[in-house]
């Protein structure tokens, strides 16, 4: 798709159209990024979005065991004293 570039104040900003802002789910703020010469336009995500779901695959692949509970470090073994 070809688009013009308009000017807004000192800076230039392209329209996008609803299909696409439905389709990449940008709604009210995106996150902008160069990569080797391209402008990358991706929707922003509330944060630790995803994080939850993480979790849970690790957790059924046997992974992440500090997130279920205490892990003793090596002030507790070595060092503390009940």
């Amino acid at each position: 798709m070809k688009t013009k570039l308009i000017k807004i104040g000192n800076s230039r900003g392209i329209r996008l159209p609803k299909a696409i802002l439905d389709h990449v789910g940008l709604v009210e703020e995106a996150e902008l990024d160069v990569h080797e010469g391209r402008l990358i336009i991706t929707p922003m995500r509330p944060p630790r979005s995803g994080w939850a779901d993480a979790a849970r695959e690790m957790q059924k692949r046997g992974e992440g065991k500090a997130l279920d509970g205490d892990v003793p470090t090596r002030f507790d073994v070595e060092e503390w004293t009940w």
